[in-house]
């Protein structure tokens, strides 16, 4: 439950630091007093926009902060694990920070937060419950949510959303496989050419550079051969230089005896005649075999033209990206060809997906139907204590042609205040009064089942007056003894069957109006039932009026 809360800077609140406890408490104060700032304070701990608009204009950092009791709330741990942040059961501390500079940030026990975790976190633990929000019970997704909240069905919704989203997944996984089979299908000759010439190409990855130097080599036969004839002429003749080496190493072997170095020397000349020799017979032997064979440059020439053109054609730079291509090509190629069955099989399974999501939504829809009768019956009997004794109310429920998020159930509410008149949809018949005291009884049926800490109505009595506040007083009282019910009221009747009871009010005696808010004494809930009956010129009579309201 909402513990305190501490606003700095809003508005035209300075500063205020006010303590809630359990029960039904009523939050009172004059038209303008400042009760609706207060709850724009609290819809930024609910993790809702801020409006700059609200800060004070002579400070830099607007603070609001909210203190929870979550002792008998312990399934929120999960999600405090999931977020890494700490838990502790008996203060939950959330804090929202505006500056001017239209900076935010949000902490829940002093750990930065997005505002969606921070979101997360405080839907579980208020639900506020403006009068504008009666408008939601025109909306047939509402009230589909309602009979879900009755139902307990969110564990089997839960495996429906799941077994739907893996169906609506498994379309969408077809359509695009559909659709690839379809173009490549329009593109199977295309894609076949280009395959079968890369392919009858037969190309290796290193040929290209191969065959550009057996080209080189061709071309230039014969000035290999007569430039390698020359070399052997000059390394190997009479008086060439292999014979002259031979000749320098015989003499150099007569100082070996007498010089020191003569010996290395020796060595080095010995080794420089085996290297030289050994590279003659080689140039020798490559020259033998060089010879001017126009049909294997021909050839070469040809086997080069058929690759720069697929190079060209194709828009690559080597052979390697031409097989890649290539090898693409005959895998895109294999994919048309197995296309049907990809499909064929995709389709078995949206069909064993259909049918496991068709069986859990009619588990939702029996779930559904099952309380619809304890849902109608009790808004019968509440709506009639609140002073509509010929109330005609019944939930429709229907399938849909299609599943949706929810299954493929739709629910409309069929309403008559009236005994001559048929019942029709509440948005078509309703007025502001009725739908606040259908509102108020939809609430109190659900607060058992909803597992929620705190409520807080504002003014969702609009409409209403005399006796029926009356009995919406006794409603919220006794959804007050399972959960923190907080009221924004304008009526004494309501008001005066809180537990305890808050006053908002503005202070305009300095250089700028301030709004505060004060817990009231019992003399000080007197005086103020007095004036919401009476006003602020109220009688003794008003005064005991208060009083026998609050004994009651």
């Amino acid at each position: 439950m909402l513990k305190s809360l501490y606003i700095s800077n809003y508005a035209l609140i300075n500063e205020l630091n006010i303590d809630f406890y359990s029960g039904f408490s009523t939050i009172t104060g004059e038209t303008g007093a400042g009760k609706s700032i207060i709850m724009g304070a609290l819809s930024l701990i609910l993790g809702q926009r801020a409006d700059l608009k609200s800060l004070k204009t002579d400070t830099d950092k607007c603070i609001i902060e909210a203190e929870f009791d979550l002792s008998s709330y312990s399934k929120l741990t999960t999600f405090f694990t999931d977020n890494d942040i700490d838990f502790t059961q008996n203060d939950c501390n959330i804090r929202r920070e505006l500056t001017a500079a239209g900076k935010s940030r949000a902490f829940i026990n002093d750990t930065p937060v997005a505002l969606n975790t921070l979101r997360e976190l405080t839907t579980q633990l208020i639900d506020i419950h403006s009068q504008h929000d009666n408008l939601l019970l025109y909306n047939p997704n509402y009230q589909l949510d309602v009979v879900d909240a009755i139902a307990c069905n969110s564990v089997l919704l839960d495996s429906y959303t799941e077994k739907y989203n893996y169906w609506i997944n498994l379309k969408s996984e077809l359509k695009k496989l559909e659709e690839n089979a379809r173009k490549m299908a329009s593109d199977q000759d295309y894609l076949n050419f280009q395959y079968n010439q890369l392919s009858e190409a037969n190309l290796q990855t290193d040929e290209q550079e191969l065959l550009e130097k057996e080209q080189e080599m061709l071309l230039h036969a014969e000035d290999i051969k007569t430039g390698l004839l020359q070399t052997q002429v000059l390394l190997d003749d009479d008086n060439a230089v292999l014979p002259l080496l031979k000749e320098v190493i015989h003499v150099v072997s007569h100082t070996k005896n007498y010089l020191t170095d003569a010996t290395e020397w020796l060595e080095r000349l010995n080794t420089c005649y085996v290297e030289l020799k050994d590279l003659n017979s080689e140039m020798t032997k490559y020259a033998d075999n060089v010879e001017d064979n126009p049909e294997r440059l021909q050839f070469v020439n040809n086997r080069l033209s058929e690759i720069y053109t697929l190079l060209k054609k194709y828009k690559v730079s080597d052979v390697a990206q031409l097989i890649e291509l290539r090898d693409a090509l005959e895998l895109q190629l294999q994919q048309i060809d197995s296309s049907d069955e990809d499909i064929a099989l995709l389709n078995e399974k949206i069909e064993l997906a259909y049918s496991e999501m068709s069986l859990q939504a009619d588990l939702v829809t029996v779930s559904r139907s099952n309380v619809l009768s304890n849902i109608e019956n009790y808004l019968i009997k509440r709506l009639s204590e609140l002073g509509m004794p010929n109330i005609q109310f019944k939930i429709q429920l229907q399938s849909s042609a299609d599943f949706g998020l929810k299954g493929r159930d739709e629910v409309q509410f069929l309403f008559s205040a009236n005994k001559n008149r048929d019942m029709q949809p509440v948005q078509l018949i309703a007025s502001g009064g009725e739908i606040s005291r259908l509102m108020l009884s939809l609430k109190a049926l659900i607060a058992n089942k909803a597992e929620l800490p705190t409520i807080i109505f504002d003014e969702v009595d609009t409409g209403v007056s005399g006796e029926i506040a009356h009995r919406m007083g006794d409603i919220m009282a006794e959804m007050g003894e399972v959960m923190q019910v907080l009221t924004i009221t304008h009526l004494p009747q309501i008001a005066a069957r809180s537990n305890t009871q808050y006053r908002v009010y503005k202070d305009e005696s300095g250089e700028q109006s301030q709004t505060f808010i004060e817990l009231l004494s019992q003399e000080q809930r007197v005086t103020e039932i007095a004036q919401m009956l009476s006003g602020k010129n109220y009688s003794e009579i008003a005064v005991q009026n208060a009083r026998e309201l609050l004994a009651k």
